[in-house]
């Protein structure tokens, strides 16, 4: 904790909690004093957005438990539109408890124990809900079946199965589409078919319980990855795990992610550890999910030569071939287990078929058109193809030199590592919300200023708004996207400035933002 956060803590010992309206709970005179009003009220939020998912998030077709009853009114309509408004207020909910949970983090009131307690409560509520801001575990429970009738999930979409429950729930855009992931998660996505057949609400719950797996590997792996990385455990908490890309994307929505960086943390810290086969072998564990996970092989085969004791090129020899060998047994393992082939690396161009501004060269091409089609009728295809083949050799190029850069290992290849994952993520021809949390799990553990976490906040909230809470994409939407950058940048300020837009009788701001101080 920096000099400023001691001295704020020491200069308002009778702020325990502060509730919104700027009035003062109780003194708790306990060390790291639980905040009970602000975890009410993110459990509140998601509660709101349990009850109104049934209604505005990604519903079943044929739902059997609000499609013909009594509440069947809250599917259509004016009773639809009812239930995004209580979805939306449900998640600004959870945003307003997440701000203040992080002033209480940065005043150093509290520390990881309430942290924690804070994004169980906001998670448990849905782990039973419809899918939220996504239908993408709809693609996962029908790429599971796929391989129980006999069927190639690297080389059909779920149409060809013809069950009427299990596909029609599958998103248009992706039902011809075979799965671009990886033999780890086909296995266990089949395992979880099999066990609930085409009891769709079933599935939906039993595949958040396996990708929790993800949650508890990364639970695990934090703690390590702040000791080696230099950042502050209950912000790192705060902002991983309590986080709204967490609790409201990874985990309501849910998405395979989840598992893949958890199997990422755990890897990086085991070799941080020195524990290097294990840790590769995780790595590896997470790049059979999704093919993301291998970038950060290249980069903790620097950490691994770092840890050995002769000459640079013979360290370094050493443990690439050692890695190599690793990925390879776990590799092949894995897929002769899952009983696929390799055919998902063709696959891995499917999200390539999305186009949205959120990928910087897409964007870049998009706007070139823009400019170029008020005088000359040509193809978007032609730009947008353009500046995504640019941007690819951009990010080799970065790449490229951060690895290079990190040939010293340590702490400072880690830290080179998450940038990439990030720039993968938005200089990919495709960018979807959550692939932010790829390098974002990572430097989590590192040191961060105060204004870097507000504007971290502004761009969580920012990417869980692009998408409707039944899925669609909102980003063409420049109405709704005007507001939601104006909300977003309301949360980010939110977090060092208390009451920014002076609703309330109170002043005072809960976090000085004056210092320079890493948390």
């Amino acid at each position: 904790m920096g000099a400023d956060e001691a001295d704020t803590a020491n200069t308002l010992p009778d702020q325990a909690e502060t509730v919104a309206d700027g009035r003062d709970d109780q003194v708790d005179r306990r060390p790291n004093p639980l905040p009970v009003r602000t975890i009410a009220l993110g459990t509140a939020g998601s509660l709101l957005i349990l009850l109104s998912a049934f209604g505005a998030a990604g519903v079943l077709v044929s739902d059997p438990v609000l499609g013909h009853g009594p509440l069947s009114w809250i599917r259509y309509g004016h009773g639809q539109m009812l239930a995004t408004a209580t979805l939306y207020l449900g998640f600004g909910l959870v945003v307003w408890a997440w701000v203040r949970l992080g002033r209480h983090v940065l005043a150093g009131r509290v520390g990881s124990r309430p942290v924690l307690i804070g994004a169980a409560c906001w998670m448990a509520p849905l782990l039973f809900s419809p899918p939220v801001f996504t239908r993408d575990v709809f693609s996962y429970l029908a790429q599971g079946t796929l391989p129980l009738y006999g069927q190639d999930p690297y080389a059909v979409g779920p149409i060809v199965l013809g069950l009427q429950e299990v596909v029609q729930n599958v998103h248009p855009f992706w039902q011809t589409t075979a799965a671009p992931y990886g033999p780890l998660f086909i296995m266990l996505a089949k395992g979880v078919a099999w066990v609930s057949g085409t009891n769709m609400i079933l599935g939906v719950v039993l595949m958040r319980l396996v990708l929790l797996g993800g949650l508890a590997l990364l639970l695990w792996s934090l703690p390590g990855l702040v000791r080696h990385l230099g950042g502050h455990l209950p912000t790192t908490l705060w902002l991983a795990v309590a986080g709204p890309m967490t609790v409201v994307h990874l985990v309501g929505g849910p998405h395979n992610d989840l598992l893949m960086v958890g199997f990422l943390a755990a890897g990086t810290l085991c070799v941080l550890d020195r524990k290097h086969v294990l840790g590769i072998a995780l790595v590896t564990l997470g790049a059979a999910v999704k093919a993301t996970a291998a970038l950060a092989l290249p980069f903790l085969v620097w950490v691994w030569a770092g840890h050995l004791k002769s000459t640079f090129w013979k360290n370094f020899t050493r443990a690439v071939a050692a890695a190599v060998a690793t990925t390879a047994v776990v590799f092949t393992a894995t897929t002769l287990l899952a009983g696929v082939n390799l055919g998902w690396f063709n696959a891995l161009q499917a999200p390539t078929m999305i186009v949205n501004w959120l990928s910087i060269p897409t964007a870049v091409g998009e706007a070139v058109h823009t400019v170029v089609d008020l005088f000359f009728d040509v193809n978007k295809s032609w730009f947008v193809n353009t500046t995504r083949v640019i941007g690819g050799l951009l990010f080799f190029a970065i790449a490229i030199r951060q690895w290079w850069l990190s040939r010293n290992g340590g702490a400072d290849a880690v830290r080179r590592m998450s940038f990439v994952l990030f720039a993968v993520a938005i200089l990919s021809p495709a960018t979807l919300p959550w692939y932010l949390t790829w390098g974002f799990v990572i430097a989590a553990a590192l040191p961060w200023q105060r204004r870097q976490l507000a504007i971290l906040v502004g761009a969580a909230v920012f990417l869980v708004l692009t998408y409707s809470p039944a899925g669609e994409d909102l980003l063409y939407n420049w109405p709704f996207i005007a507001c939601a950058i104006a909300v977003s940048i309301l949360a980010g300020i939110s977090l060092v400035r208390h009451d920014p837009l002076r609703l309330f009788n109170d002043r005072h701001e809960l976090v000085t933002v004056d210092a320079p101080t890493k948390v």
